[in-house]
């Protein structure tokens, strides 16, 4: 033996055990050549494309809506494919068919008199569809996408031509067997699947799932389901995180933003939390309160009944008294957060009807406040405690929610580093000078990643730990100051201004004054050093977070210092769509460059289906890569490297003796 190969010889064994782990998924000499061969093939590829989204909101027909037509990818593939070959409304009918294919079948059946006819046809428009958005992945991970009962005929359809002679008697035979036996429809949708599938490669969830809109629950079963996404937390996720995990000040804010937006489908409809406690308490305590000042926000709120307004009105007030309370309790026993500026319950005077705030005294344009103690404001009156039992038992056991929040956890984090990305929802705390902040945390103090990382680690605490032990309580404190703590990554401003802007009329009060984050970001060399504390390289690397609507209306720009920041808050939510001009964006990375693509807002998903309408959306080149990226460049390249150094490593030790083959 040579004396290199002795030396690699002795390498492999100290790995031996490893090995031997390996040899259980290689077991012979043939399968790890194969393997081997397989990754430095997949490595040419070209890189998948990863798309980017944030503060969905509740807004489940909009994001499902990007999902199936993959943010105007989907049209642009058809354009690409027909071009002048088919009609304007021809395209347009394939892509809604591509969109929404069991909804579109129906319609279709019911107008169309040569069905057999435009099933052939049909079938071979999307099987050529298919065949683009399938070309740039393996075999293989094409495959696996596949559905079972009609994964051997898609494939043929796939890697066969019907331009070759030989094969085109093959290929139109497999589309008429189809047609003949009625299995069209299950195959057109299958089919249409696989081209949602495979158009987009990986979904990056930049935060705020939840609250304002109807459908976060929709928008999570969605998510639970796709073939590869991740989160990255917001202030809004972490809020229902808490309440789920068990902090009754999490809890009061969920109730309290879903009656201030009169968005009830989530909590009643999707996770089946009983709300007749608060309803029954609210209805007693408030039943002859106008509660003028907690009327529905929600922009439908003209269809609902004067009493059902009146009853929502009753339970919104009732809620956030309790919010107060509770948020008080926290900040009492944690110093550590220096919030006691927002004890505001025990600055109010009752006789004058004033109350004192950062130091100046306010009038107060709502004094009928019968749970409050003035001796102990912050104390639950009997009442208000047993409602809040029942409503945190229906949290603990709604057995959606808690799978949905489970799926938070195992795909979530609160920050992401990916092929030269830094993804996370609102800020690294920072000082006036541009340095990264130091916050303290039972006593110690941490900035930047380190911070980030502690963070994650008392959240995951908060819920998964059941030892009641003091870590753990405090963790569950510390997942609401997240919400809307100064020092948050997740919020980081001076305050919340909640108590103000129900109860304070001078407007002057309700200012929150934002972290130095956001006035410092849009300098590079500040870019720079965070991207720098993540261990990524300021020349190639970018940050991405959402968390602020950019204002397109008065010329706002998602693209920030010299393309070094990109803030993807594009307004997905009804709610903001007013400020910001427009109804959201979605930033792509595919294996050509950067584009960022902005959306108008989504009518819905039955004038789709039955007009045909789309998304229009307007897409922007961010960066332009003139060598197209491959998998090898990713980080997902990295880790394939490493595999197949391994399984070289498993060679030599099956070459050498060290490890037997088994057959």
């Amino acid at each position: 033996m040579g004396e290199n190969n002795k030396d690699r010889l002795e390498a492999v064994a100290k790995d031996l055990r490893y090995l031997k782990l390996l040899s259980n998924n290689f077991p012979t000499i043939s399968d790890a050549c194969t393997e081997i061969i397989n990754l430095n093939a997949i490595l040419s590829l070209p890189k998948g494309t990863e798309h980017f989204l944030t503060d969905l909101h509740g807004e489940y027909e909009a994001f499902q809506h990007v999902l199936k037509n993959a943010s105007g990818v989907v049209r642009k593939k058809v354009e690409d494919i027909f071009g002048h070959s088919l009609r304007e409304a021809d395209k347009k009918e394939l892509c809604t068919l591509i969109y929404y294919p069991e909804e579109k079948l129906e319609l279709i059946k019911k107008q169309e008199v040569h069905i057999d006819d435009w099933y052939r046809t049909t079938l071979h428009h999307i099987i050529e569809v298919a065949r683009m958005v399938s070309s740039k992945y393996s075999r293989s991970k094409v495959r696996k996408s596949l559905p079972s009962d009609f994964a051997y005929i898609i494939e043929e359809l796939l890697h066969e031509s019907q331009q070759e002679a030989d094969k085109h008697d093959y290929y139109n035979s497999i589309i008429s067997s189809i047609i003949k036996i009625h299995r069209a429809d299950e195959f057109i949708i299958a089919i249409c699947q696989v081209i949602q599938r495979l158009t987009i490669d990986t979904l990056h969830i930049v935060g705020d799932i939840y609250d304002r809109g109807p459908g976060a629950h929709i928008i999570m079963d969605t998510l639970c389901d796709y073939h590869d996404f991740d989160i990255q937390w917001g202030n809004h996720d972490i809020l229902w995180m808490g309440a789920a995990a068990g902090n009754w000040a999490s809890l009061a804010n969920v109730l309290r933003i879903s009656l201030r937006y009169s968005n009830l489908e989530t909590l009643e409809e999707g996770y089946g939390i009983n709300l007749l406690p608060l309803a029954t308490f609210a209805m007693e305590v408030y039943g002859d309160d106008p509660c003028k000042n907690f009327q529905p926000k929600n922009i439908n709120s003209e269809l609902l009944k004067d009493k059902t307004i009146k009853m929502l009105s009753q339970m919104h007030k009732a809620i956030s008294i309790v919010q107060f309370k509770l948020e008080g309790q926290i900040i009492k026993k944690n110093p550590e957060f220096e919030m006691e500026s927002r004890l505001l319950l025990d600055k109010i005077d009752f006789e004058k009807g004033t109350v004192l705030v950062d130091g100046i005294i306010y009038e107060m344009n709502d004094m009928f406040l019968p749970t409050i103690d003035p001796q102990n404001p912050y104390e639950l009156s009997a009442e208000e405690l047993d409602f809040m039992e029942k409503l945190s038992h229906s949290f603990k056991n709604s057995e959606k929610l808690q799978k949905h929040i489970r799926c938070l956890f195992s795909k979530g984090a609160l920050y992401l580093t990916r092929n030269s990305n830094l993804i996370y929802h609102a800020s690294i705390p920072m000082n006036a000078h541009g340095e990264l902040k130091s916050v303290k945390i039972r006593g110690e103090e941490y900035r930047g990643k380190q911070l980030m990382d502690v963070i994650d680690k008392l959240v995951r605490s908060a819920y998964f730990d059941d030892t009641k032990s003091e870590l753990q309580q405090f963790s569950l404190d510390y997942m609401w100051f997240l919400w809307c703590g100064p020092d948050s990554p997740l919020f980081n401003k001076s305050k919340m201004a909640t108590f103000e802007r129900y109860f304070i009329k001078d407007k002057q009060s309700h200012k929150e004054i934002k972290g130095e984050y956001y006035h410092l970001i849009s300098e590079e060399s500040v870019c720079d050093k965070i991207l720098r504390e993540f261990g990524l390289d300021p020349v190639n690397s970018r940050i991405i977070n959402g968390h602020i609507p950019v204002k397109t209306t008065k010329g706002e720009s998602p693209v920030r210092a010299n393309g070094k920041l990109l803030v993807i808050d594009g307004g997905f939510s009804k709610a903001y769509q007013s400020e910001t001009g427009i109804a959201g964006y979605t930033l792509i990375y595919n294996s050509h460059g950067l584009l960022l693509v902005q959306h108008e807002p989504f009518e819905s998903a039955e004038n789709a289906i039955m007009e045909g309408s789309d998304i229009i959306s307007t897409t922007q080149l961010l960066e332009f890569k003139a060598q197209r990226l491959r998998v090898k460049d990713t980080d997902r390249g990295r880790e394939l490297e490493q595999q197949i150094i391994d399984l070289e490593q498993l060679l030599i030790a099956y070459r050498g003796g060290l490890i037997k083959e088994r057959k």
